[in-house]
């Protein structure tokens, strides 16, 4: 039996796949919300997973404004925002995510991240949970012209490792992402997150719980099928 060829690459989103830095985003708006006597629900918030814009933090202050009489001022908000997350915020990647990047890696697959947020947040983050070196490549929202669903992160990382999109797999939680990955031309595991529950993913090729069921044959089995 011939064996099957390993992909070309493994290209990573970062939010909700490497870190679960999903979960704490949305509990820091929620928390501020409750305080207030105000509700930030799941359904409201899933809709703005997997894509990025200037004025995401902005938008949910405004929208408690308009709710809550006594909320907290613009500067408080976001203050008190930014102090929860960082005491939240997990300092350690998502389930089975070393050991799939350490069995990549020995057999020689090179991995990247395509993140729709900006490199401000994604490069510190990577380099916190001790992640940078495994990496060749980190791509983010900023650095290309159009953010996912687009598919311009995804191709900027392929080409960055000199890989063929098509003999790619990329690993998403949410369905922006997939969209994006799969108008690159790569194949895709979804492995979803709790906030995303909600979103279609069915157009993924492969979708598990975590990243501790990923295997490289099934991975290869992906690839060249």
């Amino acid at each position: 039996m011939i064996p099957l060829m390993p992909p070309a690459a493994v290209i990573f989103d970062f939010d909700g796949i490497v870190l679960d830095s999903e979960t704490p985003e949305f509990e820091s708006h929620r928390r501020i919300y409750d305080r207030c006597g105000a509700t930030l629900s799941v359904d409201e918030w899933c809709g703005v997973i997997g894509t990025w814009s200037k004025g995401h933090d902005e938008r949910w202050f405004t929208q408690l404004a308009a709710r809550a009489p006594g909320a907290p001022s613009r500067e408080d908000y976001h203050a008190e925002r930014q102090r929860i997350f960082a005491d939240i915020v997990p300092r350690e990647p998502m389930r089975g995510i070393r050991d799939l990047l350490a069995r990549l890696i020995e057999a020689g697959v090179p991995v990247a991240i395509a993140s729709s947020a900006p490199s401000r947040w994604v490069v510190p983050a990577v380099e916190r949970i001790g992640m940078t070196r495994q990496f060749g490549a980190i791509v983010t929202g900023d650095l290309v012209a159009h953010r996912k669903p687009a598919p311009d992160v995804y191709l900027e990382a392929a080409r960055r490792l000199g890989v063929d999109p098509a003999r790619t797999i990329a690993i998403e939680d949410s369905g922006p992402g997939i969209t994006a990955a799969l108008a690159a031309g790569m194949k895709t595991v979804a492995i979803p997150h709790w906030l995303t529950a909600g979103h279609d993913l069915s157009g993924a090729d492969l979708t598990v719980a975590h990243a501790g069921e990923l295997t490289l044959e099934r991975l290869a089995e992906l690839v060249n099928a």
